[in-house]
């Protein structure tokens, strides 16, 4: 016999029934997907069993992305206006900020760190993202007291805008505050309790992304940490 909707609606009943396991499957959209910490970020997300997509600027970086086993996206975040943001957001459970224009050009930093960053945590509130993770640095703040006259201060500015808009957003965000990033193989260890920024590897800063996507103790928080003696997972639990 026929089901009520017709032959349309169990064809399309099919189609939309998960494969199995997916519904287990955190999507994840890490924005910055070619930067350092994005690309040691990658693998251990793709190995706790999300998807992750990796947006890039270059598409000369697709190869890269892909050795991590995360699926590049080409799109250049700096243009996208607040519909093209909800789109590339869109299907999506977690966000991760990861971008940075690097310093250097002011008007490049603000309109990425800021504005195109500000962009997407109102297109992951519009498209139901509601996990929101933001790669900000220890001292970052309204009271970040960067001279003006200092290369770092557009930086500072765009941060602390970013950040402030973050906390006041309908959104489970977690704001990760590493201090000074090295190239050291990463130690699984890190101080969340000091109050002076040090210094830690970025295959950390990797680390604690990985660790409080797993723990929704560190929603509604600001981490702020160092390398240090304490295990990653149980340095970022409430």
């Amino acid at each position: 016999a026929m089901s009520p909707g017709g032959v349309g609606s169990s064809r399309v009943g099919r189609l939309a029934a998960p494969t199995e396991g997916t519904s287990m499957t955190t999507r994840i959209l890490l924005i910055g997907g070619h930067g350092k910490v994005a690309l040691l970020a990658e693998p251990l997300l793709v190995e706790a069993g999300h998807h992750v997509t990796a947006v890039i600027r270059n598409p000369d970086h697709e190869a890269d992305v892909q050795a991590t086993g995360a699926t590049p996206l080409v799109a250049d975040v700096q243009s996208f206006d607040e519909e093209q943001m909800r789109n590339l957001v869109s299907g999506n459970d977690v966000v991760v900020w990861s971008a940075g224009a690097g310093g250097g050009d002011p008007e490049r930093t603000y309109a990425v760190d800021r504005d195109a960053a500000i962009r997407s945590m109102d297109a992951a509130v519009a498209a139901g993202a509601r996990r929101y993770v933001m790669v900000s640095y220890f001292g970052a703040g309204p009271d970040h007291r960067v001279p003006e006259d200092n290369p770092f201060f557009a930086y500072a500015e765009a941060k602390a805008a970013a950040d402030e808009h973050l906390r006041a957003a309908d959104l489970d965000a977690t704001i990760l505050a590493p201090s000074s990033l090295t190239e050291d193989d990463g130690t699984g260890m890190i101080d969340t309790e000091a109050a002076e920024a040090g210094s830690v590897a970025r295959a950390d800063v990797a680390g604690v992304i990985a660790a409080v996507i797993a723990d929704d103790s560190t929603i509604g928080r600001t981490i702020r940490f160092n390398n240090g003696d304490t295990p990653i997972a149980e340095a970022v639990r409430a």
